[in-house]
């Protein structure tokens, strides 16, 4: 293996340098552009992420959602109907002009941040009825923000993609409902079909999303122990049916506004934890449920059995295609077979498929693991259903080593002196009690070195006992503490 192709650093001595190379080196990414804090996705990280978009959509949409295409401007005035949003006024990207003669426009239009303020104008319109609710609509789509902090591809940047969920409900109590469904979304398609573990808080008061009653969001742990912000949820409450007017008449007649919620999985930054969580010094580890290729067919030829190695290649790749699996078989001829097993493994597929003049003897072949390296010998006869079989292995053992490390990264922590080794030996998340104050989480953050409350943990009402971790005042809530991104 030629070093331009290989990770040069280890994954525990250099998490930065080493996913710096992976996005580089196993072309997720070629972040050269010409416009500052924007990338080009290169087809294999686009086409893992579509895989990530289908997954997202479809429990979406079995759980009756339904699609729709908004436009990528916005005009200032949505944003003034809801004063609590103009948090993202000061981050967009404005179209002030247009044409060759840059004619100015009569009103500024904002490539969307969000999309409440687009979505919420149309649902004034639509919602007339108790009939029309629930209202459940999501698209799949890119936003802008002009970050200023340092970007990094797929965790922090100024144009990155994800999904956007806006419902509308007759009743509180079906708001509510939606929150726990969206809980329930990310632990079925982030956590078992990616791999990605996480905990979902509801965020302190001070931490809320502008205009929400109350801010959720599901938080993962990265390799270097910093947290990572993955799907959020917002119970909006009828603050933004207010302001856009989103009435209905109810069964008696009466008019009335609605409840809303919104959720955003941010399948670009999934996508960052995906990498990170699962790689190791070789690479991309990818689970089985994104790869774009599953199995990779490598022949290994030998002067004067080519036809007979490629020939068997060629049927194992249709058989195992026509059976579901995603294969491809690499015939590249300038490259040797040794070459060809560290680039896919580089590049993450799962399961290396191995065929050689003996193998083709013994009606056989050689499936190699890309998790633990294991090499098991099939029989054709077997094949597809073996490579089931080690596919859901591989899928199973992903979520093991990654909820291991989750695990070992959550800690216990009775003072300020426990929380700040916890965070400087392990990071992660830290389980505290806390008096609920604004300023003492600041002390909090800048005492530690930036250890943020997270908040409490969803659905499960953990009592505090003792002082608050900081002030020593009687505490009133447990909450996590973490570094974030």
């Amino acid at each position: 293996m030629s070093e331009e192709l290989g990770v040069t650093v280890k994954k525990s001595e250099n998490f930065s340098e080493w996913y710096t190379q992976v996005v580089k080196k196993a072309e997720l990414a070629d972040i050269r552009f010409n416009v500052k804090g924007f990338l080009v996705h290169m087809p294999w990280s686009v086409r893992a992420m579509k895989l990530m978009y289908r997954a997202f959509e479809e429990e979406l949409e079995k759980r009756g959602h339904q699609p729709l295409m908004l436009p990528s401007v916005i005009p200032e005035s949505n944003f003034e109907k809801e004063k609590e949003h103009a948090e993202f006024k000061a981050e967009v990207f404005w179209i002030t002009e247009v044409g060759s003669e840059r004619r100015k426009l009569e009103e500024r239009l904002a490539l969307r941040p969000t999309s409440e303020t687009a979505f919420y104008q149309m649902y004034s319109l639509w919602v007339r009825s108790w009939r029309d609710l629930p209202m459940k609509r999501y698209q799949s789509c890119q936003v802008w923000r002009h970050e200023t902090k340092a970007t990094r591809p797929f965790i922090r940047g100024r144009e990155f993609w994800w999904i956007e969920a806006h419902d509308a409900f007759a009743t509180r109590e079906e708001a509510e409902a939606q929150v726990k469904e969206d809980a329930e979304i990310t632990e079925r398609v982030m956590h078992k079909l990616f791999g990605i573990p996480f905990l979902f808080f509801q965020r302190p008061e001070h931490d809320k999303f502008q205009g929400a009653v109350h801010t959720y969001a599901a938080d993962t742990v990265m390799p270097d122990g910093k947290v990572l912000q993955l799907p959020s949820t917002h119970f909006l409450g009828q603050n933004f049916a207010r302001a856009f007017n989103i009435k209905f008449v109810d069964k008696e007649g009466e008019e009335r506004h609605v409840w809303q919620t919104c959720y955003g999985p941010a399948i670009w930054r999934i996508f960052g934890a995906i990498v990170a969580i699962h790689g190791d010094d070789k690479g991309l580890i990818l689970p089985p449920e994104v790869a774009p290729i599953q199995a990779i067919v490598v022949p290994i030829f030998f002067k004067g059995t080519e036809r007979e190695v490629l020939k068997k290649a060629r049927a194992i790749e249709r058989a195992i295609v026509g059976g579901g699996v995603r294969a491809k078989v690499d015939v590249r001829e300038e490259y040797t077979p040794g070459w060809k097993y560290n680039y896919w493994e580089l590049k993450g597929t799962p399961l290396r498929i191995e065929i050689g003049p003996r193998d083709v003897e013994k009606g056989q072949v050689v499936l190699v693991r890309r998790d633990t390296g294991d090499k098991i010998n099939v029989e054709d006869e077997e094949l597809l259903k073996k490579i089931g079989k080690v596919l859901g292995d591989i899928q199973s053992n992903l979520i093991r080593r990654a909820d291991e490390f989750f695990e070992m990264k959550r800690s216990k922590a009775k003072n300020m002196k426990e929380l700040k080794t916890c965070l400087k030996k392990k990071g992660g998340l830290v389980r505290v009690n806390w008096c609920g104050e604004e300023g003492c989480a600041d002390l909090i953050k800048s005492e530690t070195g930036g250890g943020e409350i997270k908040g409490t943990l969803f659905g499960k009402d953990e009592k505090p006992s003792g002082k608050c971790v900081r002030c020593g005042k009687r505490a009133k809530q447990v909450v996590y503490v973490g570094k974030m991104y």
